[in-house]
């Protein structure tokens, strides 16, 4: 069958995206548009065009997920270095002087929570807060057992 339309329209169609035409076709090939959609129908380029953009949509879909994936396992493991230093900070580190390395570990941990899906700082209890409390009631029992000897230091003094 000798074509006045070659066998490559389809991808000179398919590669004007969102300019694309039937006219443009015709025109490039000096044909009428007529003969141009004749061709079209016949060779289904709605539908294979249909069948291309979805195959795209998928690898870009997939190729997100990949790159998102690869965003998250970033920052897992960012999470995890920042939780390490914070650990190795508070293990040599006076109980007055580690609220830099908590804050750290606290950063960390939520951060680490988040990305692997278990509840945020609204649902859970902040490990900063936790180890503040706890810290006011070492302070509260240490400072009772200062008075308790003040007291009877103060007591033997007036004897």
């Amino acid at each position: 069958m000798n074509r006045k339309i070659p066998s490559d329209a389809f991808d000179f169609y398919v590669g004007e995206g969102l300019t694309r035409s039937y006219q443009a076709v015709a025109k490039r090939y000096g044909v009428t548009k007529n003969a141009v959609v004749a061709l079209a129908k016949r060779e289904r380029w709605q539908e294979r065009l249909a069948e291309i953009e979805a195959k795209v949509r998928k690898t870009g879909d997939e190729r997100a997920a990949e790159g998102l994936e690869e965003i998250r396992s970033r920052h897992l493991k960012a999470a995890r270095a920042i939780q390490a230093k914070a650990i190795q900070a508070l293990q040599t580190m006076s109980l007055s002087s580690a609220m830099e390395a908590v804050r750290a570990l606290d950063l960390g941990v939520r951060t680490e929570r988040l990305l692997i899906g278990e509840p945020s700082e609204r649902t859970a209890v902040s490990i900063e807060e936790l180890i503040k409390s706890e810290m006011r009631d070492l302070l509260v029992v240490a400072q009772d057992g200062e008075s308790e000897r003040g007291g009877d230091d103060a007591d033997e003094e007036a004897a």
